[in-house]
């Protein structure tokens, strides 16, 4: 594997370098961008944004609904207790175990869906510098296939204010 990456401490250089990496012709996929803290004013604070989440959870929720009120329903039909002419499947009564099986659905839907897209567990990903919890913005390219990353260096040089390191040279 051979990485190129470059550290820099200001959020705008980061721009810079990513807007330079782009014009040499990278891929925004093939751009990793590592910080400790989230830069939502900067255009590449937005890489990877979009998510399926909410609807994720959404489906979850309607999960859990529908096992609640099979399961309590089911449940009141398969052992019917008369009880002075009030209904077998009593609604009411039913709306708090319907109401925290939903949020079951909803909550186990959606801590799922985070792990399975932050790809948890896993180890540190190739391109990480122990700088980076020092508060410094890492930008990097990585390529397997032995293609040269000599347009990449000269991109994240040209910002001027970051370290550029290699790996796997």
């Amino acid at each position: 594997m051979n990485a190129v990456y470059a550290l820099y401490d200001n959020p705008a250089a980061v721009q810079r370098a990513v807007d330079g990496l782009r014009a040499a012709g990278v891929a925004d996929a093939d751009i990793q961008i590592m910080s400790s803290e989230p830069f939502e004013e900067y255009e590449f604070g937005h890489k990877d944004s979009a998510s399926w989440i909410h609807w994720i959870a959404g489906l979850g929720g309607i999960t859990g609904l529908t096992a609640a009120y099979l399961l309590t329903s089911l449940t009141q039909q398969a052992w019917p207790l008369r009880t002075s002419g009030m209904p077998i499947v009593a609604p009411w009564p039913n709306l708090i175990v319907i109401f925290e099986m939903t949020m079951l659905g909803a909550i186990l839907a959606t801590v799922l869906t985070l792990f399975v897209s932050a790809k948890l567990p896993r180890r540190l990903p190739p391109l990480y510098d122990t700088e980076v919890s020092d508060g410094y913005i890492l930008v990097g390219v990585q390529r397997t296939s032995g293609q040269p990353l000599g347009d990449v260096t000269a991109a994240l040089e040209a910002v001027g204010e970051g370290r550029v390191k290699h790996v796997g040279r």
